[in-house]
């Protein structure tokens, strides 16, 4: 990903790195601010802003990477030492993880839906900023976003949700190409076409 690629030539190639081919170097503290700014620059009807982030940088990803650990082993004693070691690797796959938490609630006026698609739409916006900022990226949720007592751990409220976990760093992987929908799959024109 070059800084000056034209956004029509992003959009036919934006393709997600997996997580286990990022790598350092990842961005640094200011780089990831200026990650954030163009992040939030999506559609939030009445300016509710619902969502927020946390950082997860440097051995912060360790202990998580830990925590999932004991929770996976308190639901599954049998894990084998492969899998133990996928639950204790989640955090580190990349040099940074940014959580985005949907913080929708009830509103007199906006939907509690548009919040969370808000939520959804600052997800990607992240990884479009991450990639025109050189960074390679990866949107997950997995087990943990959905999981009460590691949602407890990393103080995520009752009433919010993880809408991702944005993996961001670097690789040396050249980006493949998966399978696509026909547009004849998934579009129905009404009117004169």
């Amino acid at each position: 990903m070059t800084n000056d690629i034209k956004l029509l030539d992003y959009l036919k190639v934006r393709r997600s790195t997996p997580a286990l081919q990022l790598a350092e170097p990842g961005p640094s503290k200011g780089q990831i601010e200026d990650i954030l700014r163009l992040a939030v620059r999506v559609p939030d009807h009445g300016k509710l802003a619902p969502w927020r982030f946390v950082v997860y940088r440097g051995e912060e990803r360790v202990r998580l990477g830990e925590t999932a650990l004991r929770i996976a082993l308190e639901k599954n004693p049998e894990l084998d030492l492969q899998q133990q070691e996928a639950e204790r690797t989640r955090f580190t796959r990349a040099p940074v993880v940014i959580a985005v938490i949907s913080t929708a609630k009830p509103h007199f006026k906006i939907p509690e839906w548009e919040q969370v698609m808000s939520a959804g739409a600052v997800c990607l916006n992240l990884i479009f900023a991450a990639n025109a900022s050189g960074f390679a990226a990866n949107w997950l949720t997995e087990w943990l976003a959905f999981d009460s007592a590691f949602l407890a751990e990393i103080e995520v409220g009752a009433e919010e949700k993880v809408a991702g976990f944005i993996h961001v760093g670097s690789t040396t992987f050249p980006p493949v190409e998966r399978p696509r929908p026909e547009l004849a799959d998934v579009v129905t024109w009404v009117g004169d076409v």
